[in-house]
């Protein structure tokens, strides 16, 4: 396995977790999961390593939502 963190590792997290309520905040469905796809793909090339990603994917898959 990679280097991927799985604990809590965001200073602030609830600050964050409040800009992406508001980045969503009165946007279409179809909308909200744009922007997520973006994020997501904005995020993923910061990390720009395929084994982290890829055990992302992986870890996020196994997560109960």
């Amino acid at each position: 396995m990679s280097d991927l963190i799985l604990t809590p590792n965001i200073k602030n997290a609830d600050d964050f977790y409040a800009e992406l309520l508001a980045a969503h905040e009165g946007l279409e469905k179809a909308d909200s999961d744009a922007l997520n796809a973006r994020l997501v793909l904005v995020l993923a090339n910061h990390i720009g390593d395929s084994t982290v990603l890829t055990d992302a994917l992986r870890a996020a898959a196994l997560t109960d939502s």
